[in-house]
């Protein structure tokens, strides 16, 4: 990551960075299955429900059952997903063409990065980011129906319910080559659709980002998303600088003296999960 110096700085209207939040949000397949709370910067402990209390019959004038929940804790903790883009400053004499690519550009990066560490593909920033790739694995490059139930199974034997996808690019071809017998695809009405809007009922969300390769390769997630947090302080930070001197893979690019300016876009962000309720689906 390059350094950026923070001096002589051009402002943003915050309506640009909560664009570009939600832009993170809808681009990141992890972020729109998932519970969000707000992280203070410290960071916080929430509470992880173990076991659900449990009720019984019971007959008249009888004493009623005490069965309570069981909690745990975790702490969730902030951690800092930053990147910086450089523009020819033609962008600031058009403020339009700036912002216009800000919002379409800068939500890819940083939702890529959250959902490639959640899945296992990225290494995790700390100890108290969660991520899935200890969840039980299941094949679905073969025999693609029976693959999706054993995860829905898998989950459902941990006290959960199978109600979202969080896939990758690899997966779509995996789904849309699953046939039934008479050659239909199994997942879509029709091959002009091409959309795969749901899978065993439950809401499927892509992102190139969710590929973790090995043997095999991870395609995506499925899982309980009810145990699934994410926290985020403040947002997206934007800060822009056409003064500053940036260093990228050994190259310093001076934005002054090459008349361009640079964007600093950085969010903090954490991720807590009960891994037993979730499954890994590969291409095996």
């Amino acid at each position: 990551m390059a350094d950026i110096n923070r001096t002589n700085t051009i402002a943003l209207p915050s309506e640009v960075s909560n664009e570009i939040l939600q832009g993170v949000q809808n681009e990141s397949a992890i972020m729109r299955l998932a519970r969000q709370i707000t992280l203070p910067g410290r960071g916080v402990t929430i509470p992880v429900i173990t076991g659900d209390p449990t009720g019984a019959w019971v007959a008249e004038t009888e004493a009623k059952p005490v069965s309570n929940a069981t909690l745990s804790t975790k702490l969730m903790r902030a951690y800092k997903i930053a990147v910086i883009e450089t523009f020819s400053k033609e962008f600031i004499r058009d403020s339009a063409a700036l912002y216009d690519a800000l919002v379409k550009r800068l939500p890819l990066a940083l939702a890529a990065v959250f959902d490639s560490t959640v899945i296992g593909g990225t290494q995790i920033p700390g100890n108290d980011f969660d991520t899935l790739s200890g969840a039980t694995a299941q094949a679905i490059g073969t025999n693609t129906y029976a693959g999706l139930v054993a995860a829905d199974t898998d989950i459902a034997a941990h006290g959960g319910v199978l109600n979202g996808f969080a896939l990758g690019a690899q997966a779509r071809g995996v789904l849309l080559g699953a046939l039934d017998d008479n050659k239909r695809p199994l997942f879509i009405n029709s091959v002009a659709e091409g959309a795969i809007p749901q899978i065993l009922g439950a809401p499927t969300y892509f992102n190139k980002a969710l590929y973790s390769a090995g043997t095999p390769n991870v395609i995506g997630i499925a899982g309980d998303w009810s145990n699934a947090v994410y926290g985020t302080v403040e947002g997206v930070q934007i800060n822009i600088s056409q003064e500053a001197t940036v260093t990228s893979g050994g190259t310093t690019i001076n934005l002054w003296q090459q008349n361009m300016v640079g964007v600093l876009a950085e969010i903090e962000v954490g991720f807590r999960a009960d891994v037993t309720k979730f499954n890994r689906l590969t291409d095996a």
